[in-house]
């Protein structure tokens, strides 16, 4: 048996053009802003292979503390492209699920912030029922709501 050494998943990370525009979406969908800060320098720069950068990021997590999402404005260098209006079977194109208690009442609270329902709310077999929508700046979010046996 292969030894794993993967320990988990830390975060996932999205681009955005303003944290101040996106992080009042993800508090209303009930992420908490863990912390917010300034990357610099040439050592971040190493990292990313963008050089000399200047990023302010923006950590939400999850209810439960167990998922991380770090938004991240470029400061410099400028952004240089942008997939947020490529269709859902781009390849590389990305989004975040999350699982909700209601997703019908989720929706309309996202709508009145400027979230788009991509197709419509749909029921999978007696497991889930779910959903796609455009929130803050069109980034995609996937919503799902367990049915039957809930946690």
């Amino acid at each position: 048996m292969e030894n794993n050494k993967l320990i988990r998943m830390d975060n996932m990370g999205i681009v955005v053009e303003s944290l101040d525009n996106v992080i009042p979406f993800f508090i209303e969908l009930g992420l908490k802003l863990e912390g917010r800060a300034t990357i610099e320098g040439e050592w971040a720069g190493r990292v990313t292979g963008l050089g000399d950068q200047h990023v302010e990021i923006a950590m939400m997590v999850t209810p439960d503390g167990h998922s991380r999402l770090e938004l991240s404005q470029f400061l410099s260098p400028t952004v240089v492209s942008d997939h947020r209006t490529a269709p859902v079977n781009s390849l590389g194109y990305l989004r975040v699920m999350f699982t909700v208690e209601d997703i019908d009442e989720m929706v309309s609270r996202l709508i009145k912030h400027g979230a788009q329902l991509v197709g419509e709310v749909v029921q999978y077999q007696d497991s889930y029922r779910l959903c796609y929508i455009r929130g803050a700046e069109g980034i995609l979010i996937g919503l799902a709501e367990q049915l039957g046996n809930k946690r």
